[in-house]
């Protein structure tokens, strides 16, 4: 999410979580049972798989019921629920530009569902392909100003693929091209520098400076697609500045 202070956004973001850890890890296994009846069970060959591996473990999701997953989607004969993946693509208020990504059994329900959270959040739904073009898939990596050096950061970063780093907001933000971020993610780790924030997101070209009134109607709107059970990401341009997410 896209804001004003990545760092405050990232905080809030992981407070909400933290109030919804069981929903996260309903959406993670679901999430690995996609990307297990898509590409296989061995991570190592299926990224898509490891992705959603990094992202339960990131909610602290237990080993045994990652690989519960993962044995539940992969079962013989275990014909069990097929999910769709389904993107959605809209604007918000001010024409902020939205993605939701969801995983759904029933495409015929949450197609009228997310149009009306859409008409209730002051938006629109939009056609495919009209948001998501101005947005990248990139990897990005928040590490908190104090849990390393620049020229310690790009040693580390730098040699294992990552396209840029940057230093803003009491702290460091390195991305990566996705197919590198596992690389990146492990090189960051193995030097014993604490992440505050690693994943695969959709990065805007640009971004639309909310107000407080805005900002706060945005923060709403987001909540409120995070809620719905079939969502799994939901990506947006909106530029938060901090005081909406303090009310």
């Amino acid at each position: 999410m896209a804001g004003h202070s990545k760092w405050a956004n990232i905080k809030h973001r992981k407070a909400r979580q933290d109030a919804v850890k069981g929903k996260a890890w309903s959406k993670c296994s679901r999430a690995i049972m996609v990307a297990v009846k898509n590409g296989g069970a061995d991570p190592d060959i299926n990224l898509t798989l490891r992705y959603a591996i990094v992202d339960a473990k990131a909610v602290n999701m237990a080993k045994d019921t990652i690989e519960k997953a993962i044995k539940k989607a992969s079962g013989e004969g275990d014909e069990g629920v097929r999910y769709e993946e389904v993107r959605y693509e809209g604007y918000g208020p001010n024409g902020i530009a939205i993605i939701v990504d969801v995983l759904t059994d029933n495409v015929k329900r949450t197609a009228p569902e997310m149009r009306k959270l859409f008409e209730k959040g002051n938006g629109s739904l939009a056609k495919p392909g009209s948001v998501a073009f101005s947005f990248t898939s990139t990897g990005v990596f928040l590490i908190e100003e104090s849990e390393t050096t620049e020229e310690q950061i790009m040693e580390v970063a730098l040699d294992v693929g990552a396209n840029d780093i940057t230093q803003s907001d009491g702290g460091w933000e390195v991305t990566c091209e996705p197919q590198d971020f596992l690389n990146v993610r492990q090189a960051i780790e193995k030097a014993e520098i604490k992440l505050m924030s690693a994943e695969v997101t959709m990065v805007p070209a640009n971004t639309i400076a909310c107000d407080v009134s805005t900002g706060t109607k945005m923060l709403n709107f987001i909540d409120a697609l995070e809620e719905h059970e079939d969502v799994q990401n939901v990506y947006t341009n909106a530029d938060i500045p901090e005081e909406a997410m303090e009310e």
